[in-house]
């Protein structure tokens, strides 16, 4: 593994309408953790719902996976708490990325927070740009990533929906969404 001193950090953002940008995301996780990094999990919306890739996490000594979010928020009955609880995890977050504890850090689906603008993109980059120790790989995923933030990320990606097995009244399936 590259010394911190020798790594050039990424911020890397991956955003769209399309299926893909968490799966994404944990497979630079478990690439990170492969070659020792230590790498830091934090999930925005996601509630107490249990997924594959946090399940194969505890096998990592090196991944700390913290599932913070309320749940499903698109449908939620009370947006003031749901607001405080990103707000809460955004904090939580900072702490996290200045530690300089990690070589990675995920904040999974907080790209949706500044859609829903309980963040703002501009406060999120400041924040990268001011903070972000030079070594660390950051990853952003969700839909609707702030445009402030796609300005100041190295790798921005955007998934496509061309087709999704929802459509055909297929849910979701254990293995391939959680």
């Amino acid at each position: 593994m590259k010394s911190r001193d020798r790594r050039h950090g990424l911020v890397v953002v991956n955003t769209g309408e399309g299926k893909g940008k968490s799966s994404s995301a944990f497979g630079m996780v478990f690439r990170a953790a492969g070659w020792g990094m230590k790498v830091c999990v934090i999930q925005f919306i996601k509630g107490q719902w249990q997924t594959g890739e946090q399940k194969a996490a505890v096998l990592f000594d090196n991944i700390e996976w913290h599932n913070l979010g309320d749940g499903f928020t698109w449908d939620t009955k009370n947006p003031e708490q749901d607001i405080k609880t990103s707000r809460e995890i955004w904090e939580f977050s900072k702490q996290k990325i200045i530690s300089e504890n990690f070589d990675m850090v995920l904040l999974d689906e907080i790209n949706y927070c500044c859609g829903y603008n309980w963040i703002s993109g501009q406060e999120i980059s400041d924040f990268i740009q001011n903070n972000k120790p030079p070594w660390m790989h950051l990853i952003l995923t969700g839909r609707d990533a702030a445009s402030e933030v796609i300005e100041i990320a190295d790798t921005v990606t955007e998934m496509t929906k061309i087709k999704h097995a929802y459509e055909q009244g297929i849910y979701a399936e254990q293995g391939v969404e959680f």
